[in-house]
């Protein structure tokens, strides 16, 4: 390929009302937002267990909390932690620290301590703000690690008076007092400190430095993703062109979490730089997720695969009228073909328009990066890259493409890609690479095929490939072929030393309900498998589980799986 040509083919796949480029936003994250506050005050900008706050009054609650950060002490630059669920405290906490010029370092609040110490480290935070109840762990953690100071805050602070006397009978009598300590502030009292500020804005660049979160990267170490203004709000921007059905005023569920990239970026950020409703979800399961469902009416809702997967078996969908949906998105894990047909058959029952719609991305350019267009869809694909984004696919470790149905890595370049692995040059350099196009591109270690309309097909983790007796197993794709027989709910499969082949295949099967796991039930899967899946690549076992371990963000946690499986087979060879 000649020198900045660049292949487009999904240009003539997109939807016609979606444009191919986009003018991008100078602003700041806060900037994008507050131009929402000027256009929208009186539109409803969150609501959180019962209580709503409009554009102007969210705004007034950053503002506050910027001239607080900055009374104390909080500087351009500096990196503040927070380690917090959905809740208002979390969203103004956000925008402040943006607000100050300072950068948002999001962390999961169920991470163990070791976790939060090393991300109060690798960030090198001068403040942190978490809840009460996991107040314990900074308080562990800050014995070892240098923290100035502490903001703890209670989901109490944000609830109407008759929930909070609730909350303080039931939940809140579960958690101990937090003591007065030095570099302790308690969330009033912090309010309270910015009350005579009045110079607490910091000018910044759309590029300059906004927000870290935390991946697994392309080599599976965990590394702080150093995202910028212009990322996000070049996404929010992509969201919108992607989705013309989006208006002013539409309701987003947002259970995925804020210190995660599809939460902070599709749910929450690009629905409040443009005039959207957040529906705050600290906590759910797939019951209350119903509930939410059943009373809230969103119009859009984006989740993993094992969300959709759940709502399938739970009675507390039957009768839900989910016409209010325009737009149902999956992301953050393979999605396969059976569940899809599920879960669309599902939605059209329930009298949905619409049909689930796939996208796929990774943190390093904050989340989707691609996304299935309304009109045209294809069985197994992940979609179009959005606009002013670049896809291409190359032989694993090189910059070479190759032909359209070929599988190699997947590569992207665009307005989103990060500005660097956080105290991390020399992975930095190996996951972004200028190529001879001009353009610098993510090398995201995955596997996919790019057809001749410019569709993207995920394959696999490259570093999730079974080898067995030489050949290359991917296990997606044997989850695919388990996932669409009639007994199976979820499957997960994974690669297990042998001292013949390598490397043997064994699956784990959750079955669903009113089956019951047996020889005869495994024996028929086996059957299945025979006639469907190449016989160096079948199970040398089924395992059946009630349920499958998950990671933090509601993954199939294939790893867990994996050590068990290893710690029986050492533990096997010692005895």
């Amino acid at each position: 390929m000649s020198k900045n040509v660049i292949k487009t083919p999904w240009l003539a796949s997109k939807d016609e009302e979606v444009p191919a480029t986009l003018t991008y936003s100078t602003l700041t994250m806060a900037g994008k937002v507050e131009e929402m506050v000027k256009q929208y005050p009186d539109q409803i900008a969150y609501e959180f267990m019962g209580r709503a706050a409009t554009y102007a009054q969210m705004w007034e609650k950053i503002c506050a909390c910027a001239k607080s950060l900055k009374a104390i002490g909080v500087r351009e630059g500096d990196r503040v932690t927070i380690c917090m669920p959905n809740a208002p405290q979390t969203v103004c906490m956000f925008y402040a620290v943006n607000l100050v010029g300072a950068i948002a370092n999001m962390v999961h609040p169920l991470s163990a301590e070791s976790e939060i110490a090393f991300y109060l480290r690798d960030s090198g935070s001068v403040a942190a703000i978490t809840l009460d109840q996991f107040y314990p762990k900074f308080e562990n953690v800050r014995k070892a690690v240098d923290l100035p100071c502490l903001i703890v805050t209670s989901v109490k602070d944000e609830l109407q008076p008759l929930l909070k006397i609730g909350y303080a009978l039931t939940q809140g009598r579960k958690i101990a007092p937090v003591p007065h300590k030095g570099g302790v502030v308690m969330w009033k009292d912090f309010l309270k400190r910015g009350a005579h500020v009045e110079i607490y804005r910091v000018p910044r660049k759309d590029t300059d430095p906004a927000a870290i979160l935390y991946s697994g990267g392309t080599t599976g170490t965990t590394k702080g993703i150093l995202l910028s203004n212009r990322n996000f709000n070049a996404l929010s921007q992509q969201i919108v062109a992607t989705n013309p059905i989006f208006t002013v005023g539409d309701k987003m569920l947002a259970i995925m979490p804020m210190f995660h990239g599809f939460g902070l970026g599709v749910s929450i950020h690009s629905m409040l730089a443009n005039g959207g409703d957040c529906l705050l979800i600290p906590r759910f399961t797939p019951k209350t997720y119903a509930e939410l469902l059943e009373k809230e009416q969103p119009n859009f809702i984006a989740g993993v695969p094992s969300l959709y997967e759940a709502l399938l078996r739970i009675p507390e969908m039957e009768g839900v009228d989910l016409s209010c949906l325009k737009g149902i998105f999956s992301g953050g894990d393979s999605l396969s073909i059976e569940l899809k047909k599920r879960f669309d058959a599902f939605l059209h029952d329930h009298g949905c328009t619409v049909g689930v719609r796939e996208g796929y991305g990774t943190t390093e350019c904050v989340t989707a990066s691609c996304l299935t267009p309304i009109h045209k869809q294809k069985e197994g694909s992940i979609g179009i890259p959005f606009p002013d984004t670049f896809y291409k696919i190359v032989e694993p470790g090189t910059e070479k493409e190759v032909p359209y149905g070929t599988e190699g890595e997947i590569c992207l370049a665009g307005p989103t890609v990060m500005l660097e692995y956080v105290n991390q040059p020399e992975e930095t350099a190996q996951t972004l690479r200028r190529h001879a196009d001009g353009l610098t591109w993510v090398h995201t270690g995955d596997l996919g095929v790019m057809d001749e309309d410019g569709f993207i097909y995920f394959r696999q983790r490259i570093k999730r490939m079974i080898v067995t007796n030489g050949y290359n197993v991917y296990p997606s794709q044997l989850e695919n072929i388990l996932d669409g027989h009639e007994y199976v709910q979820i499957s997960c499969v994974i690669g297990l030393p042998d001292p013949v082949k390598i490397q043997r295949v064994k699956a784990f099967v959750v079955l669903k309900s009113g089956y019951v796991p047996t020889d005869a039930c495994k024996a028929e899967l086996m059957d299945y498998c025979r006639k469907h899946i190449a016989k160096y690549a079948l199970p040398s076992d089924i395992e059946f589980r009630e349920e499958l371990p998950k990671t933090l963000v509601g993954k199939v946690a294939y790893r867990v799986l994996e050590e068990e499986e290893l710690a029986k087979l050492k533990k096997a060879q010692a005895d």
